[in-house]
């Protein structure tokens, strides 16, 4: 069993930055492949970013590759995403989600936990 919360979320105007925190609880965490996935208004829900369970493979969404960068403090039992350069277009509420298996995926039914949602909002 995992638990998790996200946090870091806000209103910021575009060019903006924010990292977006996930607390894990439960032993299975470090086990985990991981990932985060976004929601707007009347949107399918989309994965953003996705991690391995050891951290050495990562998966981005095009739209935002080279601005957003994901990552996990095994230690901490943390994930974070940095969003760089923010566009309004990334306004959403963000989902934190692990699978319970040890690959990186980018289907949402993939994901077992899920966290409560942290919303993002970028003005232009």
């Amino acid at each position: 069993q995992v638990q998790l919360v996200e946090s870091g979320g806000g209103l910021v105007q575009a060019g903006d930055s924010l990292r977006l925190s996930c607390a894990a609880s439960g032993r299975t965490f470090t086990a985990s492949g991981m990932g985060w996935f976004r929601q707007a208004p009347g949107k399918e829900r989309e994965v953003v970013a996705a991690i391995n369970w050891n951290g050495r493979a990562t998966y981005y969404t095009d739209s935002v590759k080279g601005r957003f960068a994901i990552s996990r403090d095994d230690a901490n039992n943390m994930m974070y995403l940095q969003m760089n350069s923010l566009k309004p277009e990334d306004t959403a509420v963000y989902y934190c989600a692990a699978s319970g298996l040890l690959g990186i995926f980018t289907q949402w039914n993939s994901y077992r936990y899920w966290g409560q949602g942290t919303q993002v909002t970028v003005s232009s």
